[in-house]
């Protein structure tokens, strides 16, 4: 049974990166055909698709998030993770990673991790 965790610090403060980390048990982050994604939901909204990682390792992102978000993967802990730089409040979410199988969308992801709440404040 693969499993997912969230795991990094719930309080960042404006311009500072946010990073979090997810732990994958249960299988191989590098397993054929799975995407690795991290998805947010801001209090009172809805999901947002942030990007994903491939078991390959190729990256995708969100259009919208794409210029400060970097997500990148270690093989060996078999965990990847989530870089968001520049932060500012309206960043304050509950983020979560998840798998998908055969493409990265909100459509198809059916692992989740419990999320974890970060909030950006000074």
């Amino acid at each position: 049974q693969v499993q997912l965790q969230e795991s990094g610090p719930g309080l960042v403060k404006p311009s500072q990166t946010l990073s979090l980390t997810c732990t994958v048990s249960g299988g191989s982050i590098t397993t054929n055909y799975y995407y690795y994604n991290w998805i947010r939901q801001p209090p009172g909204k809805g999901l947002e698709w942030m990007g994903a990682i491939a078991w390959n390792d190729i990256t995708y992102y969100s259009p919208s998030l794409k210029s400060r978000t970097s997500i990148a993967r270690d093989t060996f802990r078999n965990q990847f993770t989530l870089q968001l730089s520049s932060v500012a409040p309206e960043d304050t979410a509950v983020y979560y990673c998840a798998r998908s199988p055969y493409s990265s969308s909100l459509g198809n992801l059916e692992v989740w991790g419990q999320g974890t709440l970060v909030t950006v404040s000074s």
